[in-house]
């Protein structure tokens, strides 16, 4: 993999979940405030954090299976576990939907973009 695709991925990562707590808020009425999103979104961002160390996701970044697979489910886990310590909700409804969105967010980028790669791979038919 490219090492130029690192950054990109971790910070499109970020995002995402940013995107994910900002889409909570929004739908919940509780503000669309820069901190409000980050209050929301740093248990989720701590537990990409460590998933992207503990995978060694910088290997292959864009890997949906490798990579893509265990960051989500650490990015959920870790994030769960620090919304639960610190007294922040993990009703089930919520961590239905926090697993699901960011599983298509995490692992669906990566293979959308591993479908785009394939693609310019293969050579026309005539």
């Amino acid at each position: 993999m490219n090492a130029r695709s690192v950054i990109p991925a971790f910070v499109l990562d970020a995002v995402l979940v940013c995107i994910f707590a900002a889409l909570g808020r929004n739908s919940h009425t509780m503000g669309m405030s820069i901190g409000g999103v980050l209050t929301t979104a740093w248990p989720f961002l701590a537990g990409l954090a460590v998933s992207w160390a503990a995978s060694l996701a910088w290997r292959a970044p864009l890997a949906p299976i490798r990579t893509g697979l265990p960051l989500w489910i650490g990015t959920v886990g870790i994030g769960m576990l620090l919304r639960s310590l610190t007294g922040a909700g993990t009703a089930f409804a919520f961590v239905l939907v926090a697993t699901g969105t960011l599983g298509v967010m995490l692992v669906g980028w990566r293979a959308l973009s591993a479908m785009i790669r394939q693609g310019k791979t293969k050579t026309p038919q005539r």
